[in-house]
């Protein structure tokens, strides 16, 4: 992601990256959250509504007119492909379930080759700007796609599908309802509170949004492996819980929590260190690199709150309580934030009244998070 942001504004400009960047709460509005999908049919619908509802969404979203085209166009040209990505991510799942991570992330780098491969070609050499870069995201998407329902309807193994013999199923559907539409809800809530963050951002100008959209891509180094982390935890927690074995699921949740803070805590310093040449490397505009900078200080050194907010819900879905932490994340990461930007936000004279909104709802999150934990009574089976 990083890498794909970092080409994409030395080929097509840092406005374009703006651009994208207003699309990706948009996106996950619409969409949801490709973890959680229920049913292929449901995102073909939701693909259709994304490219129906795109200008007027991003228009509603107070988006720049200037990167409002952009939007538009990458908006439409990804939903165009978002089929793919929920094929793969449903693939992926069960490769994980079965304890073959390994092989869905193999399938991933073939992804992103693809990726960096198109967007060379499409970007740089076919100037085709934000097009080419959705049409190089659908393309590495459908690689993926392809390549683990290739591997799943050739496995030897219990879980290989057979398309002939997908048919609805009354009481697995039920189940994944009871567990997914939650977390569904949960982050389709969250990134409508995203959309006003973005808005709020973009009152500050054009160097703040272009700065903003720089540093959300550096972001992806912790936000992305604490979501992994999160992820790898309900695997764990869901196979040892139904196990029986309560022991391993609380190790589990503390391995998960110590790996996720450890991290954070060495990446965030990393950044922090090395802030400005990693600000230059997407643009030389000194006062976008300072929008960026200034992002990192409030955001680097407090990821650890949401590795434990994170991890903590994981190892709890894992348990089939899906409803806590949509709750916590809900109050922590969308009524809080949507509070704080109407109520609190006008106090402050610059952007670090936005910035300083992150850590502050990382903290909440993890704290009503770890309550539950602790008075919770999550590693009991009085529910199954």
């Amino acid at each position: 992601m990083v890498l794909d942001g970092l080409r994409f504004v030395q080929y097509a400009g840092v406005k374009a990256l703006s651009g994208i960047q207003f699309f990706v709460p948009a996106q996950q509005i619409v969409a949801g959250d490709d973890d959680v999908r229920l049913r292929p049919p449901i995102d073909q619908c939701g693909a259709v509504g994304g490219i129906a509802v795109s200008r007027s969404l991003l228009v509603w979203m107070n988006t720049p007119e200037e990167v409002l085209g952009d939007a538009v166009t990458y908006m439409k040209l990804y939903f165009g492909g978002v089929l793919f990505s929920v094929i793969y991510n449903m693939a992926a799942g069960i490769l994980n379930a079965a304890g073959n991570s390994r092989r869905s992330v193999i399938y991933l780098a073939c992804a992103s080759i693809t990726n960096i491969i198109l967007d060379l070609v499409l970007i740089a050499g076919l100037k085709m700007g934000v097009a080419g870069a959705a049409i190089a995201t659908d393309i590495s998407q459908l690689v993926s796609c392809v390549l683990s329902l290739r591997f799943l309807m050739k496995v030897d193994a219990d879980y290989k599908v057979e398309l002939s013999a997908i048919r609805p199923d009354q009481r697995m559907t039920s189940r994944i309802i009871r567990i997914g539409l939650p977390t569904g809800i949960q982050n389709m809530v969250i990134s409508f509170s995203n959309v006003l963050v973005q808005s709020s951002v973009n009152s500050y100008g054009a160097a703040a949004m272009a700065g903003f959209a720089a540093y959300m891509k550096i972001d992806g180094f912790n936000i992305l492996p604490v979501t992994s982390f999160s992820m790898a935890a309900t695997t764990f927690v869901g196979q040892n819980y139904g196990a029986g074995n309560l022991k391993r699921v609380k190790n589990g949740m503390w391995v998960t929590l110590g790996m996720g803070v450890l991290y954070t805590l060495c990446t965030g310093a990393l950044l922090l260190t090395f802030q400005n040449p990693i600000m230059h490397l997407f643009t030389s505009d000194e006062t976008v690199v300072a929008f960026g900078c200034s992002a990192m200080h409030y955001f680097c050194p407090f990821y650890f709150l949401l590795a434990i907010l994170h991890g903590m819900a994981g190892a709890v879905r894992g348990t089939g309580r899906s409803v806590p932490p949509m709750v916590v994340l809900l109050i922590s990461l969308c009524l809080f934030r949507v509070v704080w930007i109407q109520f609190v936000l006008p106090f402050f004279a610059g952007i670090e009244g936005v910035f300083v909104l992150y850590p502050v709802s990382w903290a909440l999150g993890a704290v009503l998070m770890a309550l539950y934990a602790w008075k919770g009574s999550w590693m009991t089976y009085e529910h199954s």
